[in-house]
């Protein structure tokens, strides 16, 4: 999974890159026109638990890879505008965090003059729905055209599609809150529009804002929030510092500040739940492991991301879920006994945390 960083310059987002990888960028890189990159490993106490009672070889937890995405910036004119840098970053990315600055700095000043988070998350909104908007309606005048010539009924289809989508951005909707078949997105797919992609809006405080945080977070979310555009906040310059300090150190510091969850947490959980992912563990002597599926996935789509030949060959899945494991000491013969162990076919839906063991040919 790919998560891209993007917001308007001095609004944190490089701050929040480098606090939630803890990657620490040299000044003079982050005023290059390049994209950052890192991998970070999906935190889970379920998995170190699980670890812990077998202690293998090997512990592999799920990742997230983040790009903070530039080319991202202010035209004279004030309006936002996209570089082929920006475009090229973002095509990739399976879902947006939004850096909105809420904080005051006066050494650096925003580039609108003024602090105001519902203005810049509906002014970049708009943007996006613009260039959406630009590209279909250039696809929809040559597929006109084509139906002409040809009167291709793939094309129409396509066209069908199309039309739904501009009269959606044409009544200032994001794509990722319409209501979209499986075959709709994958006629678009190819398309790299910014408003399909599920849209976290992170708000950036700094310490002295904490009595803003839940008004101003309501506020924006009356504003935006839907199905798939989420709203959280964060502190960036308390969350750098923070990411220099040893777990315990952490941990009392943000208790301090009475945070209740790092920033990398919170995007995770909320990505988990944007994009509609869930989590489920193979455990042995040899590998713990977390494995990453969408919600609704079967235990053969499932046991298919664990290897290709897995869900050919499926036969059935050994099922505990992860509570009942934990509550059985974590001893298999005693969940067979409560009756919480149990053989499943191809068509049982994976539960987030439940533990498989894959049958195959």
């Amino acid at each position: 999974m790919q998560i891209g960083i993007v917001g308007l310059p001095f609004s944190g987002k490089s701050t929040l890159f480098q606090a939630i990888t803890k990657t620490h960028l040299d000044p003079a890189v982050l005023t290059k026109a390049e994209a950052h990159h890192a991998i970070v490993k999906v935190p889970d106490p379920r998995l170190d638990k699980l670890s812990g009672m077998f202690n293998p070889k090997k512990t592999i937890h799920a990742t997230i890879e983040f790009v903070d995405v530039v080319g991202l910036k202010r035209g004279e004119s004030g309006s936002t505008q996209f570089t082929t840098n920006f475009f090229s970053n973002v095509k990739t990315n399976d879902a947006l965090v939004q850096v909105v600055r809420v904080f005051t700095n006066h050494a650096v000043p925003h580039p609108d003059g003024t602090v105001d988070a519902v203005r810049d998350v509906i002014s970049i909104e708009t943007e996006f729905i613009l260039s959406d908007l630009a590209i279909i309606e250039a696809r929809l005048e040559r597929i006109a055209k084509q139906v002409l010539k040809s009167g291709d009924e793939q094309v129409k289809r396509e066209q069908v599609v199309l039309q739904k989508c501009r009269q959606l951005l044409e009544a200032e909707k994001p794509l990722r809150e319409a209501q979209l078949s499986a075959e709709e997105e994958q006629v678009l797919k190819t398309y790299q529009l910014l408003t399909i992609k599920p849209m976290l809006i992170a708000l950036n405080f700094d310490e002295g804002q904490q009595h803003m945080v839940t008004e101003l977070k309501e506020k924006v979310a009356a504003a935006k929030a839907g199905a798939h555009t989420r709203v959280t906040s964060f502190f960036g310059k308390v969350e750098m510092e923070i990411s220099e300090l040893s777990d315990e150190e952490a941990r009392a510091f943000m208790a301090e500040f009475g945070i209740q969850e790092s920033a990398l947490n919170t995007l995770i959980r909320e990505a988990y739940m944007l994009l509609g992912l869930q989590s489920f563990f193979t455990v042995g002597e040899d590998e713990c492991r977390a494995w990453t599926i969408r919600r609704g996935m079967t235990a053969q789509e499932s046991a298919g991301v664990i290897h290709s030949d897995f869900f050919a060959k499926f036969i059935r899945a050994e099922v505990v879920g992860y509570p009942q494991f934990i509550d059985a000491g974590g001893s298999f013969a005693k969940t067979k006994e409560a009756g919480h162990w149990r053989l499943e076919g191809k068509e049982y839906t994976v539960a987030d945390g439940d533990i498989l063991n894959v049958r195959h040919s």
